[in-house]
């Protein structure tokens, strides 16, 4: 891809950020409400990241876990009760690290702490302000969020079934998900550069060292340097709760390193090397890896409009006090 090419791509994307802003939404939501929210919120954030890194992987994932299930309403941080079987208890947010929930808890409190915020901002939010400042915490872009949502009224397990990307996904699957909630191919390779910070188990990728479509044998797409790193980190008989880098290189910098390595058949998971391995998405993923800027800029679009998605107001939302709890 040229580099006339790039910046177009950039252009159109932050183009379609500025014109596609939902009218609930703004960056000035709380500018009477509570007008230093988000210097509450960073110094709270900041507070989280000094005591452990594993507050930016896990607060981003909380982040994408709540918005591709019923929207960006922090129905994700809510309990479960004994009549109900809530969302963050589905297998697939069982692996949620629980550094962010204390991340977006800590500060709702610090919020509320303010006479001024008390029960004004939601905890959904919360969520979007906190994913942006850990982000940035971790060397990433720092951009303006759009502020106005209301947290969600449901919280259902059985709502997860078949919403979030697994990592045995390929090219068409990938875009099917993302698709559904109004995210292009462009958005989903950006939003998966997030892999750059953070970790996974080996049960979510030992079938690519061990046992390749039923095979003995290694993913032919797997870089054989990394897969035999891969099974020293791993082997057959490990605890499953044994935690590995997704990215080898500069797992504690939000870069775009993530893309450099799919260059080198170093993605974790089938998912992540997909996006280098079909022609339709290799384009992007070689200009992410090329210019940080580009990757930053489409990162920055992406997450904005993944940050619309199933948005509450008022007559299907309300402001939780305790985001554990309807």
């Amino acid at each position: 891809m040229s580099q006339l090419n790039n910046v177009l791509l950039v252009l159109l994307l932050l183009l379609s950020v500025a014109n596609g802003t939902s009218a609930q939404l703004s960056r000035h939501h709380y500018a009477k409400i509570c007008p230093n929210v988000e210097n509450i919120v960073r110094d709270s954030v900041k507070k989280k990241f000094h005591e452990t890194f594993v507050t930016v992987p896990a607060t981003i994932r909380l982040f994408f876990h709540d918005c591709f299930v019923r929207g960006c309403d922090a129905s994700v941080l809510v309990a479960s009760t004994a009549n109900n079987k809530a969302e963050k208890d589905h297998p697939d947010n069982l692996s949620l690290a629980g550094d962010g929930f204390d991340t977006v808890i800590r500060a709702k409190a610090a919020v509320d702490a303010v006479p001024l915020c008390r029960n004004k901002v939601s905890c959904a939010d919360i969520l979007t302000m906190a994913t942006r400042d850990v982000i940035s915490l971790a060397g990433g872009p720092y951009y303006e969020v759009e502020l106005g949502r209301y947290d969600g009224l449901k919280s259902r397990a059985s709502d997860v079934n078949g919403k979030l990307p697994q990592p045995g996904f390929n090219l068409n699957q990938l875009n099917s998900l993302f698709a559904s909630n109004g995210l292009t191919q462009t958005d989903m390779i950006a939003l998966s550069g997030a892999h750059t910070v953070g970790f996974s188990h080996c049960n979510k990728f030992n079938n690519r060292i061990y046992n390749f479509k039923s095979h003995s044998r290694v993913d032919p797409t797997l870089n054989e340097l990394y897969a035999t790193q891969l099974k020293s980190m791993c082997p057959r008989n490990v605890d499953p709760r044994i935690a590995i880098d997704m990215d080898p290189t500069t797992p504690r910098a939000f870069d775009n390193a993530y893309f450099k390595n799919l260059q080198k058949g170093m993605g974790l998971f089938t998912s992540d090397q997909v996006l280098f391995m079909d022609p339709r998405s290799k384009p992007a993923v070689d200009a992410f890896a090329s210019n940080s800027n580009t990757f930053r800029a489409n990162f920055i679009a992406a997450i904005t409009k993944l940050g619309r998605v199933g948005i509450k107001n008022a007559q299907n939302g309300n402001i939780r006090s305790d985001c554990s709890i309807i």
